[in-house]
């Protein structure tokens, strides 16, 4: 083989790698963007919920455990809750600081 083949051969592998890499590098930007852009819903549905659970908690305090504004907030939060499940399957537990993958909520007494 003379060196112009064998050039012909380096810039044909180097033009396919560049254009492989590219081709990943736009498939997985896309991907990257939209996992970050859940992540940050999924923070925002954590901070509804904690946002309700602080609500619940004043209003037991203040008003009574069995209390109608509590009641209310109770739901609230249950809704809360159920709105993260229907986005994420999951949902936030303040109390345990944690996540939970099974719609087991109303087992959770405050």
């Amino acid at each position: 083989m003379n060196i112009v083949q064998k050039s012909r051969k380096l810039v044909t592998a180097v033009l396919a790698a560049a254009t492989l890499s590219s081709i990943m590098f736009l498939v997985g930007v896309p991907r990257a963007r939209a996992e970050n852009e859940r992540r940050e819903e999924a923070i925002k549905c954590h901070r509804r919920i904690e946002r309700a659970e602080e609500r619940l908690d004043d209003a037991v305090r203040h008003h009574g455990r069995n209390s109608h504004q509590a009641l209310a907030r109770r739901r609230d939060l249950n809704a809360q809750r159920e709105r993260c499940w229907n986005e994420y399957h999951g949902w936030w537990n303040g109390r345990e600081h944690q996540w939970h993958k099974e719609r087991d909520w109303d087992r959770d007494r405050d």
